[in-house]
This record gives C-alpha cells, structure tokens and sequence, in this order.
C-alpha cells in the first residue's frame, strides 16, 4: 500500500480523497492555485504545493508542475480526482515515466479506451446495444461530412470529455462549423485536449450509468445503476440509483454482459460504462469512463462500499476478494448537486444532518467562490429504504441546507423534488427544457 498520495486536484473532491487517506493511514499532498490558496483541502492535506495562477491551464492543467511536487514530496502515486487530468493518457504516461503510480487505468489501456470505435466493438462483441458513431474528427469539415453518413441529428462531445463540457447537438449541417469551433475551444480549457468525436442523436432517452470495480486478477464487479437524467445543459443536477427505469432483468443482463466486456478489455480500476435508455427500453451503450463520477457517492451509500478506497487499492495490486458479499443492494439512493449562481464569499453556512444524510463540500465560512472553476459547491446525497422515503429525506435535508454569501440553486432542487414528473419517476432528458 501507498504510504504518500498527491491530489492533482481541487474542491469538494480533493477534501474527499484527503479523507480517505486519513481514514487508510496514507499521508496526503495537495496541490492548489493561487486563487484556491485558503481553501479546505489545503488545510486538511499533510503538505501542499502552489502550482501557478487561479486559471486550470496555468495549475491544475500543468502536468511538469504536479510531477515536480509529486516528486518533491515523495508521494508514490497521483490521485486525479476527476476532470483536469483523470483521463488524460500523456499525465498517465508521465507519471509512470517518474516511478509514480497513477491512481486510475495504466496508459495503454487508457489508449485503447480512447479509440471510441474500438471500444464499441468490444462493447457489441459482449452483447451490448452501442450507439452508432466515429472516431476522432480533426475539422469542422470532415465532421460534417461523417454527420452526414451517420444522419442528423448528431451529438458531438470531446474525446476526454465528462461533466457535459465540450457537447454540442448538432441538428443541421449549417450549425457545425460554429459548434465545432465552440466544442473544441471548451474541450482544451477543461482538458487539454480538444478532440472530438460524434454519435447518433437518440431521442427521448434517459441517461443510466453502471460502477465498475475491476482487479488486475480480471475479476469484475458491478455496482448497480445511476440513473443521471436531470441534466441542464447536459450538467447533471441530481442523480439517483436504482433508476426508477431499469428493471431488475435489464440490470442483470447488462452487468452480466459489462462483467465479461470488462474482462475481455482488460481493465483495472473503477469505472462507469454510460448509455442511453430509449422510450422502448433499449439500453445503448455511449462511452467508458475511466476515472471517479462526481455522482459515485450514490453508490457508495446505497452499497455501503467507499469506491474511493477501493480505487486506491486496485492501483495498489489490491485484489477485490469476497468484496461482493459486502455489497447492500436494498434501499434508494439521492444526490443533489447544490452549484453556486455566482462569485463571493460563504458568510454562513449550516450542514444537515441526521441519518444516512452526507454533504461533501469544501466550504467553510468565509470561504471565497471565485470564477475560475465549475460552480460546485457540494453534493447532498441521502439514503433510505424506499424511494418515497429517499424524496422525503431530501426535501428536508435541503430545508436545512443554509448557504449564505452568493446565490445557490437549493431553492431549484426543492423545486424539482415537488414536481410530480419526478415523483413519478417518470422523467428523461427532456425534464429541465420542459420547466
């Protein structure tokens, strides 16, 4: 086991692999910008490091920089979080290259991965539905010309995309040239890297994930759905498992074929394997993806299994052994993003509590909401054992949520739990156009 962990990341997520260390006994780094300086996680962390300017590409994007800390510290692995630099293959690659482990797929396999057309075939090979679409495009040119081929509408998403950055629908050739350029120029501000790809537009759909642990020893373990269909923007607002959509014969056809498409890839890690449910029941499978959700605190707590420590150890050679039998698989899990409507500085804030009800969060008072970042401030995720109770708890966990300082969206979440399309269960993509 790793005895030094470097966060190469920030916010409510760099606060929460920090604790996991300390719960496991590893010190921990940080490594922060110049506008994240008096944040949380660089108080929690055992040492930290400045890396540059407040915007992601003079800090959190610099890899040469987050190496040197690394090695300055003697930290034997990199925890990416997600975003930034959790999929990017050359940080991988580099942290190799430096005799330090990174806390996610090897390089190659990250490659391999990246090739969407080659990852669909495994995927239909296992038994999977996959949406049709390319590989990388280079030009707004050739991607009109393969939108073409594949019939608008289309969808065209960064190739090292997640957190809905670098998505655009394209529904008439006269809208790509400008959706490219867009797409591309918010795909290498994220990420680093602009490349794109396109996929068949499939509409009306909801969007269901399914957690992967996989060990080096080719066991594969699937943690049931994330149902992510309030999206606005295709930014998730509020996330639940078990969907309300998928029944137990499509759940356990879908984790039997993922277990053996998984194994066939050769993956070792936690990920999450994306689709598309249709009107018809057909689940379609978009994309892998290889690193930790910002939504994963919903398994953990229907599951009762810290999918962050796991990640630790399976980079560590760690085998998932009887994890299986660990697993709660009862009960209704519910998270609700709570994002900030502007800048400005935390003058109160008071955290729920009670059963079963977690706020991850980096803020404490005084903190400041500066503009360089996505506008996450936390996550409310209750547990319990119905949906209907789930709801309940929820609503009332988010009437004792108090944020004060800048303008939040806990008024909308309440908003959206009395809707009854919600309460049905009965919603899809399309629920936020249609408020």
């Amino acid at each position: 086991m790793f005895s030094k962990i470097l966060i190469a990341n920030r916010g409510e997520i760099a606060v929460r692999i920090i604790r996991a260390c300390k719960e496991m006994g590893i010190a921990s780094v940080a490594v922060y910008s110049e506008a994240d300086a008096g944040t949380l996680p660089v108080a929690l962390a055992d040492e930290s490091y400045c890396i540059g300017g407040p915007e992601a590409s003079n800090s959190y994007l610099q890899e040469e920089r987050i190496i040197s800390a690394a090695c300055l510290a003697g930290a034997q692995a990199i925890h990416p979080g997600y975003g930034f630099l959790s999929e990017n293959e050359h940080f991988a690659a580099l942290c190799r290259k430096n005799g330090i482990v990174f806390i996610g797929p090897d390089p190659d396999c990250m490659k391999r991965l990246s090739d969407k057309a080659r990852l669909k075939e495994e995927m239909k090979r296992a038994g999977l539905q996959v949406i049709p679409g390319t590989q990388a495009v280079s030009t707004a040119e050739e991607a009109a010309k393969r939108a073409e081929e594949l019939g608008y509408p289309v969808m065209l998403k960064a190739s090292a995309g997640g957190g809905g950055r670098g998505i655009r629908l394209i529904r008439t050739a006269s809208d790509m040239a400008a959706a490219f350029a867009q797409a591309r120029a918010e795909a290498e501000s994220a990420f680093g890297d602009g490349s794109l790809y396109l996929e068949k537009y499939i509409f009306p759909a909801r969007h269901v994930e399914f957690q992967i642990l996989a060990d080096e020893e080719q066991h594969v373990l699937i943690l049931g759905e994330r149902d992510c269909s309030l999206q606005r923007r295709h930014q998730k607002l509020i996330e639940e498992s078990p969907s309300p959509a998928v029944t137990p014969d499509m759940r356990e056809k879908v984790s039997a074929e993922l277990q053996k498409a998984v194994s066939t890839l050769g993956y070792t890690g936690l990920g999450t394997a994306e689709f598309l449910l249709d009107g018809a029941g057909g689940l379609w499978f978009m994309e892998m993806n290889v690193r930790l959700q910002v939504e994963h605190c919903v398994t953990e707590m229907l599951t009762g299994i810290d999918l962050v420590k796991w990640q630790i150890r399976l980079a560590a050679g760690i085998p998932l052994g009887t994890l299986h039998k660990q697993v709660r698989t009862r009960g209704s899990s519910i998270e609700c993003r709570i994002n900030a409507g502007g800048c400005g500085r935390i003058d109160m804030l008071h955290v729920p509590g009670g059963p079963a009800v977690r706020f991850d969060t980096y803020l404490v008072p005084h903190t400041e909401i500066v503009p360089y970042y996505d506008a996450l401030l936390g996550k409310l995720i209750v547990y319990a054992g119905t949906r209907e109770e789930a709801l309940r708890k929820m609503r009332a966990a988010l009437c004792e949520l108090v944020i004060e300082g800048v303008p939040t969206n806990i008024a909308e979440q309440l908003g959206i739990l009395g809707d009854e399309r919600f309460l049905s269960g009965q919603y899809d993509l399309r629920f936020m156009d249609n408020r």
